[in-house]
């Protein structure tokens, strides 16, 4: 083929897209659809929740998947080209993948849609992962400590990012439809153009600018739908919705989204060098890159993620409007700090946490925060983490309580000094995880470890 086009519909299924994007771009017969389900921004804990809490908060979130999922396999299917998705469910684990699989089942019955599925797995026994560590073929990925057969013991979830090897087998063995677990966001929407003789690097380069839709676009967006088209020695990128263009700054701004090295895209089994890729605007809408080249490493490495429970989180929200409180807040917060830690003696100090965010003048930027001008209102957030969640509640329902109530001098008013949106005031937040996993694992093979299941739909 002289050209090959990929569709991205959303940034993440579930952020949602118009309409008339979605029939603008299916009237430019793209050769495949392809779309991130899921990432590491929104931290650790829908890698660590645990399966009975993991399909509640699935569940929670089905609705705007399904709003998604439904008219993108519909598309496809009825056009006869692959719906390709990657790190399903948000962290792109076993059960992760079992939820978006359901929701496919769903649709496609209700629908009455016909298919060949390929389910692919990206989560790892711990086992393995310690023999890889015994091996000494697993390094850290940044500043992260060494990986202890510990850390591998305390993890709830493992899952390895695969890279583009598996999507392109599911392709090959015919499967329309394509569910991943963890996976490069750039490894989905590349298969298609690399089985078809494309180069490494410029289908790479393409999906690492189309993973997050039309935010590559201006105005940016991920809840809307861009179009990549590869040719023999460049790509296009353009955005469907008339609104929106793409332009030189735009695409080539998102090549350094995410990235630690605005030369160097690294992905598992290589690196695409982007030192002489070239931007230049096709059209008032579009825009040409050339230039990327892909190097292979030589060892495949692949990332992997885990997570562990610390404990339990209850917080409180709180607004101050009173000058003489905000003026005496950091004095409030440090007896706080204080007189928790006296009334809570007897646990062990590192059993628990507590946080205080101050929103209106550093809550953002913490001790980092350069402009302390004083406010007129600030708002409050009190974070409790303990490893007993009965604690953290006990401790954040303390320190509510000795605020609103603490004596400072030229104190006038003595009925509160904090005003709680919420009641009750303390809520509490569920389990806490943290990701004690983030290295690279050496593997022999890049589909040896993220299993691939056919089935007819």
């Amino acid at each position: 083929m002289n050209e090959l086009r990929i569709l991205s519909p959303t940034a993440i299924l579930g952020y949602g897209f118009p309409v008339e994007s979605l029939a603008k771009g299916m009237d430019k017969k793209p050769h495949a659809i392809a779309v991130d389900a899921g990432s590491t921004d929104a931290g650790p804990f829908f890698l660590g929740i645990q399966p009975g809490s993991g399909s509640g908060k699935l569940a929670q979130f089905a609705k705007a998947i399904d709003a998604d999922l439904r008219p993108l396999m519909k598309a496809a299917v009825r056009a006869d080209i692959p719906l390709i998705i990657g790190s399903a469910g948000g962290a792109g684990g076993n059960m992760h993948l079992s939820g978006i699989e359901f929701l496919a089942r769903v649709v496609a019955e209700e629908e009455n849609l016909n298919f060949r599925m390929a389910l692919i797995q990206a989560e790892l026994e711990p086992d393995l992962v310690k023999n890889k560590l015994r091996e000494k073929k697993i390094s850290p990925l940044g500043p992260v400590p060494e990986l202890s057969i510990e850390d591998v013991d305390r993890s709830v979830r493992i899952v390895a990012q695969m890279g583009v090897e598996p999507f392109v087998k599911a392709l090959e063995e015919g499967a329309q439809v394509i569910i991943a677990g963890r996976a490069s966001d750039p490894g989905m929407f590349a298969a298609l153009p690399i089985i078809n003789g494309y180069d490494t690097g410029l289908s790479l380069h393409m999906g690492k600018i189309l993973e997050c839709g039309a935010i590559a676009a201006d105005p940016g967006s991920g809840s809307d739908i861009i179009l990549g088209t590869i040719r023999k020695d460049h790509f296009l990128v353009e955005p469907m919705n008339p609104d929106r263009r793409c332009t030189v700054q735009s695409v080539a701004a998102h090549s350094l989204y995410e990235a630690s090295d605005p030369w160097r895209l690294h992905e598992p089994g290589g690196v695409v060098e982007l030192a002489e890729t070239n931007f230049t605007q096709e059209t008032n809408r579009n825009v040409r890159v050339f230039g990327s080249r892909f190097v292979p490493d030589p060892i495949y490495r692949v990332k992997l993620e885990g997570a562990e429970q610390v404990g339990y989180r209850t917080i409180c929200i709180a607004g101050v409007r009173d000058p003489s409180v905000i003026n005496h807040l950091d004095e409030m917060l440090n007896n706080a700090r204080t007189r928790t830690a006296e009334q809570f003696n007897d646990l062990d100090p590192k059993s628990w946490e507590l946080h205080f965010m101050v929103y209106g003048r550093n809550g953002v930027m913490g001790v980092l925060e350069t402009d302390m001008t004083i406010p007129h209102e600030v708002g409050i957030l009190i974070e409790a983490v303990a490893k007993e969640e009965m604690n953290a509640s006990s401790i954040c329902m303390f320190v509510h309580a000795l605020l609103l109530h603490y004596g400072f001098p030229g104190r006038k008013s003595t009925a509160g000094n904090l005003a709680f949106p919420f009641s009750p005031q303390d809520i509490p937040a569920g389990p806490v995880y943290r990701f004690n996993i983030y290295h690279l694992m050496e593997v022999d093979d890049p589909l040896a470890h993220f299993p691939i299941q056919i089935v007819e739909i």
